[in-house]
């Protein structure tokens, strides 16, 4: 983010724009200088985004996220501010604008292949990498702004870019600071930007970097730096884009300046960019362009340029006039009415919400990286695993109280970064309807309706998305966050046919004993070796409460956001530790911790679960896949990890049974099965009578079952083994069949 070696520049060639600060007395000294006429409250506005990486400490951060240890960390770090009188206002990016596309998906790519020396490392080392390798648990920019809105903090996330709204808050509101790693914050005219690199939370100081001192050094004015960060490449304007005027500029500045004064080059392109803007306004005194016109650029060059300048314009700046203002998108606003467009907004801005505005008022959805392993077979990516659900959600959102029509339908542009995804361009997804009623409602009434009536519609909704409606009952018998537990459990059961009993085990285990553990206990967790397919495993159900978070939105919240959060259902390393002992043929007890209670209810939730997929054409195996110690475990560690409960049982019985040593099972993967099911696509909607005329997503087939024929094209009424399930888990239209009438 930001432009492009301008803070590495500043941290070698201007140290006297680098100014050490202690935020406490910044925050007294504001403090001081309140009156009852001019009340100073010292507010600092935090990049949420940017301090991710320095929030996450955690010593485990592969096997899906320690997330009651990580909320402990965000309350201490609140903590250490508010103590001394600084308010804090956090900003999270809601949206990836347009322009800076490719800059995401080039972000993305990178992180793809660092995800991938992960696994390498896990499968030779059987433990986690080091911190150069370190990536982000999956969902933590997702659920961080949940955080700390629990932790009584005021949370914003964007409608535009992030740096953009966060730089006007401060702007309009006085803030003593912007907390953040970006040095865009450098070239917005707004308060002081302090690092979160550098900052030291036991003493409170950081490093500021000094605008005005910056200015002074390369001679500029505030004003022109918005041009000079654009000549210098950023997010907007790449910096391929004006290569040649910064080669004009440095053929300039070694003309006039035989011997440097900076040696390194980025430091020489800096000033030389800095002496070609500062002509530019000596040469036009009286410019009133954002782009001067003695800047010889071609008309796009200029163009992108004016773009580029525009995005560090702020509200009250006297350039502001000359930008475009940019009004609220409302991609899909015949399809809702206006207020659910205004409470979408106002949840969005709130961190109230999620995925619901990207849908309704932009129309496009994206998930960055996950740690999934490119050479599995076995497992689908988690982008594939849960687009039924999406499509689901899609349709409850723009699809409900619809005519049935399928002239028009609206399609949502979707950017899921998955192994075999190119990003070249994004998947065209088309919502599928949801059938609740024979009288369907509609969204208003789900959202905004006080009827007591409504509120079971609303969670029949949300359970019915994840194929779970009959999992109603169990509302007020079990806590919330267990029944959001169960429900993404049979979901993945539904829709991952490799997932074994062992894996049903591990997740509900985890998720009944992770109420009874605090944080301590947790990272006392120890593993003797770590699981690749566990590793993926852990961040499929992460994501997944993502899905339920987005879900319960779209349902007009019939469950509290808090039951969805991880640190209520999940636990990287207390999930590893169950995997590792339920495949390995540890008892149930052992399981749950020898905790009679406990047991009790796993057995519940197993029972429930294993009887809707069963009426589903879902039968849970035995697949036990017991991972081999790696040399580096000495016989010693092996004695400790043995008497510890993980260690396998039964000798070789589960290599008897055709698993490989990797864990994965013979036969065709998932993406052979998905090259098929592409196939199949085409040949039905060329050679089909009832495929042609581009109808996709699944309508038609939905009008025809609801003819009176109950159809089921997911899962089979009986087991047909695993090459029927195989094909019948990619349905393009996925629908939840019925179970069959009692007695049939």
């Amino acid at each position: 983010m930001g432009v492009k070696g301008l803070q590495h520049f500043m941290d070698r060639c201007c140290p006297e724009a680098c100014v050490t600060v202690n935020l406490r007395e910044m925050a007294r000294q504001l403090q001081a200088s309140t009156t009852a006429a001019h009340p100073s409250n010292p507010t600092l506005v935090v990049d949420g985004m940017a301090c991710l990486r320095h929030w996450y400490s955690c010593k485990d951060w592969v096997c899906g996220g320690q997330w009651k240890e990580y909320l402990d960390i965000l309350k201490s770090w609140v903590e250490a501010f508010t103590s001394t009188g600084i308010r804090l206002v956090f900003f999270f990016d809601g949206v990836v604008e347009e322009q800076k596309r490719q800059e995401w998906v080039k972000r993305r790519r990178r992180v793809k292949g660092e995800i991938s020396k992960v696994f390498c490392h896990i499968k030779e080392h059987g433990d986690q990498p080091g911190r150069e390798l370190f990536c982000l648990p999956s969902g933590l920019a997702t659920f961080t702004p949940f955080a700390l809105r629990s932790l009584g903090q005021e949370v914003f996330c964007s409608v535009r870019e992030a740096d953009y709204e966060i730089a006007s808050y401060a702007r309009q509101h006085g803030s003593m600071g912007i907390l953040g790693e970006d040095s865009d914050f450098i070239i917005y005219d707004s308060a002081p930007y302090l690092s979160v690199a550098k900052l030291r939370i036991n003493s409170l100081t950081t490093v500021m970097y000094d605008r005005q001192r910056f200015c002074q050094t390369i001679g500029l004015a505030v004003t022109q730096l918005p041009l000079l960060a654009c000549l210098l490449g950023n997010d907007v304007v790449s910096k391929e884009k004006m290569q040649d005027v910064r080669n004009d500029a440095m053929t300039a500045y070694r003309k006039n300046n035989p011997v440097p004064h900076y040696g390194a080059p980025q430091g020489q392109v800096v000033l030389a960019v800095s002496q070609l803007v500062s002509s530019l306004w000596s040469i036009e005194e009286n410019e009133t362009e954002l782009v001067p016109q003695s800047l010889n650029l071609s008309g796009p060059s200029r163009e992108l340029l004016k773009k580029g300048v525009c995005s560090y314009i702020l509200p009250g700046q006297k350039a502001f006039k000359l930008c475009e203002t940019v009004s609220l998108p409302s991609a899909f606003e015949k399809y809702v009415s206006p207020e659910i467009l205004k409470a979408c907004r106002e949840k969005h801005a709130a961190a109230e919400g999620f995925m619901v505005y990207t849908v309704l008022c932009v129309g496009v959805t994206e998930c960055s990286n996950t740690l999934e392993d490119e050479e599995d077979s076995e497992l689908m990516p988690q982008a594939l695993v849960y687009k039924p659900c999406r499509q689901f959600i899609y349709g409850l959102l723009l699809l409900l109280g619809h005519d049935g029509s399928t002239v028009d339908l609206p399609a949502i542009r979707e950017w899921f970064v998955f192994p075999g995804n190119p990003l070249k361009e994004p998947d065209i997804v088309h919502p599928v309807p949801l059938s609740l009623s024979c009288d369907e409602p509609s969204l208003d009434l789900l959202w905004f309706s006080t009827d007591p009536e409504v509120s079971a519609l609303r969670l029949k909704a949300f359970l019915t998305i994840f194929g779970c409606p009959e999992f109603s009952e169990l509302c007020g018998v079990i806590e919330d966050s267990l029944l959001a537990a169960l429900c993404l459990t049979t979901y993945l059961v539904l829709q991952v046919q490799t997932l074994s009993l062992e894996d049903v085990d591990s997740y509900l285990s985890q998720a009944v004993c992770l109420r009874l553990k605090s944080s301590q206990e947790l990272q006392q967790i120890e593993l003797p070796m770590l699981s690749s397919r566990a590793v993926q495993l852990g961040s499929l159900y992460v994501r997944g409460l993502s899905h339920l978070l987005g879900a319960n939105c779209a349902s007009g919240c019939p469950l509290p956001s808090a039951a969805l959060m991880p640190w209520h259902s999940f636990d990287g390393r207390l999930f590893h530790s169950k995997y590792l002992l339920a495949h390995s043929g540890a008892e149930k007890i052992e399981l749950l911790d020898h905790n009679s209670s406990s047991l009790s209810l796993f057995l519940q939730l197993t029972k429930k679960l294993t009887e809707t997929c069963s009426m589903r054409g879902r039968v849970l195996q035995s697949r036990p896949k017991a991972p081999q110690p790696h040399p580096k475990i000495t016989t010693q560690a092996r004695y400790r990890d043995r008497h510890s409960g993980w260690a396998p049982r039964g000798g070789e019985c589960w290599k008897q049974r055709g698993e490989t040593a990797g864990g994965h099972r013979q036969g065709r993967g998932w993406r052979e099965r998905e090259e098929e099911r592409r196939a199949r696509r085409e040949y039905e909607s060329t050679d089909r009578p009832w495929g042609r005329g581009g109808h996709r997503g699944g309508g038609q087939h939905f009008h025809e079952c609801h003819k009176g024929e109950t159809q089921n094209t997911s899962y089979p009424s009986k087991p047909r083994g695993r090459a029927y399930n195989n094909r019948g888990k990619y349905q393009l239209a996925p629908r939840w069949p019925q179970p069959p009438a009692p007695g049939t």
